[in-house]
């Protein structure tokens, strides 16, 4: 019985010093987290919160602005406000590179903003795929919306270097694959972007996207989607939207853009 009484007396000995061990690893744990990363992912609310914020980060930029910014053109008064603040920056010497939708191109009030923004040394890009809004300050300060909310009322400030690198890279990846925008007085696409429109729009189409939801996420109106599905039903002969995503599905047309 001693014996047994020892063993069980080793064991509840062992077992209190790996809950100990447990706890103080834990402890740490929760120490190291609290001191040094909690601020590197921060959780910003409401849209004066988020533009006083956003505002004093570009302020205090030294070196780059890096944007991306979907959903077509935007609105006067936010065109405007952009304005005063990238004039300011650019003015300062810092580099500034933009990425748009290709929507943006026949919306004259952001052409005279980017038109005004590449005179004074920013660069300007578009790309016909739908990408998230993303902002990133000398390559040390990142914001993106909250994925789960509506853009305007959340966003998510990031300071993590790690993370902040990784979303640098997917700016890059995407600058190196849109096209330079140029040529501001027209109003109207160039045939090449024509055609990456349109592909863009079929290809959410076959993926199963309602003209609205298509719209939403290349910035344009749901009249233009309308339009360029009747140009794709008279091209491929069908009659019905499934008939017609299928016959894009079964074609090159997405893979080579040949028309």
């Amino acid at each position: 019985m001693d014996r047994l009484e020892q063993d069980i007396e080793e064991k509840k000995n062992a077992l209190a010093a790996v809950r100990t061990s447990i706890s103080r690893a834990q402890e740490i744990y929760l120490d190291s987290y609290g001191q040094g990363n909690s601020h590197l992912i921060r959780v910003v609310q409401g849209a004066g919160a988020i533009s006083a914020t956003l505002s004093a980060a570009v302020h205090a930029c030294q070196e780059e602005l890096l944007t991306a910014q979907p959903g077509g053109g935007r609105p006067q008064e936010l065109l405007d406000k952009a304005l005063a603040s990238d004039l300011t920056a650019l003015g300062r010497g810092i580099r500034q590179r933009t990425i748009y939708q290709h929507t943006i191109r026949s919306h004259q009030p952001t052409l005279a903003y980017v038109e005004q923004i590449s005179q004074a040394g920013g660069e300007v890009r578009t790309l016909d795929e739908v990408f998230d809004r993303l902002i990133v300050c000398d390559r040390k300060i990142a914001f993106v919306p909250d994925p789960s909310s509506v853009r305007s009322e959340i966003a998510l400030v990031i300071e993590h270097p790690g993370v902040v690198r990784y979303l640098v890279g997917i700016f890059d990846h995407a600058w190196q694959r849109a096209s330079p925008l140029r040529n501001f007085p027209s109003s109207r696409l160039p045939p090449l972007l024509t055609d990456d429109i349109r592909r863009a729009i079929l290809r959410h189409m076959v993926n199963g996207y309602t003209d609205e939801a298509i719209a939403s996420r290349l910035g344009m109106s749901t009249r233009s989607v309308a339009n360029h599905m009747r140009w794709a039903a008279e091209l491929f002969g069908s009659r019905s939207r499934a008939q017609l995503a299928y016959l894009i599905a079964k074609s090159d047309f997405l893979e080579d853009g040949r028309e």
